[in-house]
């Protein structure tokens, strides 16, 4: 047994059905083993068997908790004898669970969440930590909103940083790049909550089919506003519990990651490959636009995730798409060139904090770094792997510009033979407004409602250039 495994937190069975209980049982392992929220959620076999209500509440206090992390040690901290930061971890959890609900989800009434968070601290440590647990948390019950921050006007960066809970390098960053006001703006969006959304498999169904099985089974839906396969479901929705799943009949997939898949323009017949294409949304969404005719290659350096992607294509119905366990650094196709070719590269993933918030506290300027030149060493491979007058789709999830524009404008002063190529004509009308003045898919949760989304349509001209040292 390894060592993550004997120190697993647990919570007694007379909490299992208290989602407040199963929040900090997740949030735990978020924070003690490195797991992430979204996979914990989504196969914890206790919140699974909980009513509709009660998940959702789950599933705001564990996405809350994350997202508010920097902000709730603050409040802990001016009530605490000790820094956050000192505190047993799995305290400091569990004040920061109890905070979130005092202090910003503050339609919950506070003897709920102090009463709970005692009674959680009573299994750490034999109790020893329940005394510190009830008198930070009946402190800050009258005293949270005294608390004093950085100053706006001397520190604005400390400000933000703190009262908005974000890491202070990327908060100067966004104000860098942004101005103060949008990046202020954009830090309050990334701590909202993203919709549930699905991909309406238009092989096997149609929406108006779709949405009315959902309505008959009390699930509301509605359209998307870009993507015209997209549904938006009310939050705590399950897939695997929706009717039509098991057929096939849909993804789940992010609206923004939708439109990466229509920039490519694919055509039935063409030969595509899918670079680091697990846990396959895209690759999938592929095989749909092209009627299940021609052939996608899906390569992804995780073997659980080729095989995961496999089964998804299968349940979809999706014969065409190949997956291959493979390093795209050092991959090759032998002599095949391809029509078209995607690049979802390995990123920061900062443009998907609504639904991974612990992303922001994992990451820092280093990663950035390294995964950009990550990513233009995939990129300038894969120049390789194209046909003359072939396409490729480099996108992100991030908003960093190190890691988007910044990648495409070395790539493209390294491989001549490309160039930059309109993506409004693969667009539906809706979307054109989501193309910026450089010729860049850019969308944003404060500005679209979308994750944080980069793609360039990158057209090759003729023969592959030189490579330039």
């Amino acid at each position: 047994m390894s060592s993550a495994s004997r120190s697993r937190p647990s919570i007694s069975y007379r909490l299992r059905s208290d989602p407040r209980a199963l929040a900090w049982h997740i949030l735990r392992r978020v924070e003690e083993e490195g797991a992430y929220a979204d996979a914990l959620l989504g196969h914890a076999p206790d919140a699974a068997q909980l009513g509709a209500r009660d998940r959702a509440l789950l599933t705001r206090l564990v996405y809350g908790t994350l997202a508010w992390q920097s902000y709730l040690d603050h409040i802990t901290t001016a009530f605490s004898r000790r820094p956050a930061a000192a505190l047993d971890p799995a305290v400091r959890t569990l004040l920061r669970l109890a905070l979130l609900q005092i202090c910003v989800l503050t339609k919950i009434p506070p003897f709920a969440a102090v009463n709970t968070a005692v009674e959680l601290a009573k299994t750490i440590r034999g109790g020893a930590a329940s005394g510190l647990v009830n008198a930070v948390l009946r402190r800050a019950v009258d005293g949270w909103k005294h608390v004093s921050f950085p100053s706006p006007q001397n520190d604005p960066a400390g400000y933000l940083s703190t009262r908005l809970s974000h890491p202070r390098w990327l908060v100067e960053d966004l104000i860098a790049r942004y101005g103060l006001s949008e990046a202020e703006v954009m830090l309050r969006g990334n701590n909202n909550s993203a919709p549930t959304t699905m991909r309406i498999n238009r092989l096997r169904t149609d929406s108006a089919a779709l949405l009315e099985r959902w309505r008959e089974a009390k699930v509301a839906g509605e359209l998307c506003r870009y993507s015209p396969v997209g549904v938006h479901l009310a939050n705590g929705a399950q897939a695997e519990r929706l009717p039509g799943y098991a057929e096939g009949l849909f993804s789940v997939q992010g609206e923004a990651s939708q439109l990466v898949g229509l920039l490519l323009d694919v055509r039935p017949g063409e030969q595509v490959l899918d670079v680091c294409a697990a846990p396959g949304g895209k690759a999938t969404h592929l095989g749909e636009l092209m009627d299940n005719r021609g052939e996608i290659a899906a390569l992804d350096i995780s073997a659980p995730g080729t095989a995961r992607l496999q089964r998804t294509a299968q349940r979809l119905g999706l014969s065409i798409i190949h997956a291959a366990v493979g390093d795209a650094t050092t991959w090759s196709p032998g002599k095949t060139r391809f029509d078209r070719v995607l690049i979802d590269a390995p990123c920061s993933g900062l443009g998907t904090l609504r639904q991974h918030p612990e992303i922001k506290w994992r990451r820092t300027p280093e990663d950035i770094t390294s995964l950009a030149a990550l990513q233009e060493r995939i990129l300038l491979r894969a120049a390789g792997w194209v046909r003359p007058g072939g396409v490729i789709v480099y996108a992100t999830c991030t908003l960093t510009a190190q890691e988007n524009e910044g990648v495409v404008s070395a790539f493209l002063r390294q491989r001549p033979s490309f160039a930059l190529d309109d993506p409004r004509p693969s667009l539906p009308g809706s979307a054109a407004e989501l193309v910026d003045g450089e010729g860049y898919l850019r969308t944003f949760p404060h500005r679209h409602g979308l994750d944080g989304f980069f793609a360039a349509r990158l057209k090759a001209q003729g023969k592959p250039g030189i490579v330039r040292s």
